[in-house]
């Protein structure tokens, strides 16, 4: 590891892809710290912890939301217009489907119509946000609560969370790794030392020596079971079923080292699940909140969809594992695998071609998807979890794992894989150079 990062700066062309991707971090962090003009957000601040929904977001805005940054709304809208232009393409409008399978002109298409529905959802989400934050704070905007102050800061705040997609899109084209995940992941590692400050200040009682000794056990204890959560995640990603599969005009019967294998990731959706299932718990009932905030069906419905009762997380953890087991069927088709076998002449091992292929890659993937699934589910109800212990007096805010640990987890594998691949092939370039 260590060779890695000394060769990363011995190579010009990667020193200088790293230098430029900090720059443009440093533009994203720096204008997450700029207000919007015209906007108070001191209420908005004590509010904001007390919402799963605006916590989630902030996150993933690195802290802009709350702040009401220019960049509050983050890449969350291109990401949201991505899944849904990728469900859309799944057969659903022909069009999109033929754009998907039209190579590389295609798909140049179709991130031009994604980006188009970014816009629009973005300036949607921000009208509405700073609708129902002007209604629920009233000193919010500093001109009055009129449509044309929301109008304002809601173009404002659609114009920043396009400018931060043309950043990402300047580190994937001349920096490292791929924009839009580093810009996401920038966000979550900018809010950790906020987080292990507060876990502290309230882990660490310092009013004698003693309190203090225990306090600072538990902290530590804390650090620990978060670097075990890393480690989790870290082989949760990693962990791939190896399906053996041998050439049909192999004459020579293969040794088990030099087997071909297909790979099959335990957890092929990544973090979309939890994303998926976190919107469908926390948005309808946020919406409630704000139209009828003195309802009383309205606290009932907080008991099973609020993400802080014992029944709301078992819903939590239910939506979670369908959600995995539908996208997992979406990224991984076994259809098309066993008919990409069979064009490219290659078999499993006691298996025939065709029907029994796709059959086979159905079981084995549906039986690794249970253990991506409850691995998924529970990073992603750990933090909830925690604060319902009793005797563990946690703040929700600084519980341990979550949706940002696995981003920051599979951002940080993939810069890693990419680096070494830009490695690799200096290393292969001047070896045919000589």
């Amino acid at each position: 590891m260590f060779r890695t990062f000394a060769d990363m700066f011995k190579n010009k062309d990667i020193r200088n892809r790293i230098f430029f991707t900090l720059a443009m971090l440093f533009v994203f962090r720096f204008g997450s710290a700029i207000t919007v003009p015209g906007v108070d957000v001191t209420e908005l601040i004590k509010g904001m912890q007390d919402s799963s929904l605006f916590a989630m977001i902030n996150m993933l805005g690195g802290g802009g939301l709350e702040q009401l940054s220019i960049f509050a709304m983050g890449v969350g809208p291109y990401i949201t217009a991505s899944i849904i232009i990728q469900l859309l393409s799944m057969d659903v409008i022909p069009a999109l489907t033929e754009l998907a399978k039209g190579g590389a002109t295609g798909k140049k298409q179709i991130d031009r119509y994604t980006r188009y529905l970014a816009v629009v959802l973005s300036f949607f989400q921000a009208s509405t946000l700073v609708y129902s934050f002007s209604t629920q704070y009233k000193t919010l905007l500093v001109n009055g609560s009129g449509w044309a102050s929301i109008l304002y800061v809601a173009t404002l705040l659609t114009a920043g969370s396009m400018f931060i997609l043309w950043i990402g899109d300047r580190i994937s084209m001349k920096g490292i790794g791929n924009g839009v995940s580093m810009i996401i992941a920038a966000g979550i590692i900018s809010r950790l030392p906020y987080q292990f400050t507060t876990a502290w200040q309230t882990l660490v009682d310092q009013s004698n020596s003693s309190a203090t000794f225990n306090g600072i056990l538990t902290f530590g204890l804390y650090i620990v079971s978060y670097l075990l959560i890393i480690v989790f995640v870290v082989f949760m990603q990693t962990a791939e079923r190896k399906i053996p599969i041998q050439y049909t005009s192999s004459t020579v019967t293969t040794r088990k080292k030099d087997m071909t294998y297909l790979p099959l990731k335990i957890n092929s959706a990544s973090v979309i699940p939890v994303i998926f299932a976190s919107a469908i718990m926390v948005a309808p009932l946020q919406i409630c909140k704000m139209v009828w905030p003195a309802a009383g069906w309205v606290k009932t419905l907080e008991t099973y969809m609020g993400m802080q009762t014992p029944v709301s997380l078992v819903i939590y953890v239910v939506l979670i594992l369908l959600f995995t087991f539908f996208y997992t069927k979406l990224q991984v088709d076994p259809e098309k695998i066993a008919e990409n076998l069979g064009k490219s002449g290659t078999y499993i091992p006691g298996i025939r071609p065709g029907t029994e292929t796709k059959e086979y890659v159905n079981k084995v993937l549906c039986r690794i998807t249970v253990l991506g699934a409850i691995g998924l589910a529970f990073i992603a109800v750990l933090p909830h979890a925690l604060p319902l212990i009793p005797g563990i007096n946690l703040p929700q805010s600084m519980g341990i794992g979550g949706t940002g640990i696995i981003i920051v987890v599979g951002v940080a594998m993939e810069t890693v894989k990419q680096i070494e691949g830009r490695l690799t092939q200096k290393s292969y370039r001047g070896f045919l150079q000589r």
